[in-house]
């Protein structure tokens, strides 16, 4: 799977300021790595992790063969929490776990970006994707959780899929 155009436009955008500030990034919810390997290939001190393991598996040896260094970490993050001050980045892609917000928020050092895209209740009616509400942002939701954050960038799409997409510098 190629990685999320809004991601890797990012990335690009934020190698300046993190440049100065600092280099490790996380992948949470990585799956086979496909942002994983964006920001190895950009220089950062990459973590994946996943909750299951042959995708970490699959996302070091996707990095392996792109002579990349990715540290994979196969944990359920309800269980095993984020390290608190530890990135400069975080991405996180087709995945909501509500609860992890303030872990989320937790893991970036002061000055670091969250990087997030994933999809609304909106999704419903296109018929593809996840329906539970589970899984599903409500409108202005994903805002709210940085709402005392620099937002850099937000905004909510309804084609070609319903997402919501943010960028925040952690104060």
């Amino acid at each position: 799977m190629t990685p999320s155009p809004f991601v890797a436009e990012w990335i690009i955008r934020l190698l300046p300021a993190l440049r100065s500030h600092g280099r490790r990034a996380l992948d949470v919810a990585a799956g086979n790595g496909r942002h994983a390997l964006v920001l190895a290939h950009f220089g950062f001190r990459t973590f994946a992790v996943d909750v299951k393991f042959d995708a970490v598996r699959a996302a070091m040896e996707a990095a392996a063969r792109n002579q990349r260094a990715i540290s994979g970490w196969c944990a359920d993050l309800t269980v095993y929490p984020l390290p608190v001050n530890a990135f400069d980045l975080v991405v996180v892609t087709r995945y909501l776990q509500r609860d992890l917000f303030p872990s989320l928020r937790g893991a970036l050092r002061p000055g670091g970006h969250i990087v997030y895209e994933t999809f609304t209740v909106n999704q419903r009616a296109l018929g593809t994707g996840p329906t539970s509400s589970d899984h599903l942002l409500e409108p202005g939701e994903l805002a709210g959780y940085f709402n005392d954050w620099t937002i850099r960038f937000s905004e909510e799409v309804v084609s070609p899929e319903a997402v919501a997409r943010i960028v925040a510098r952690k104060p």
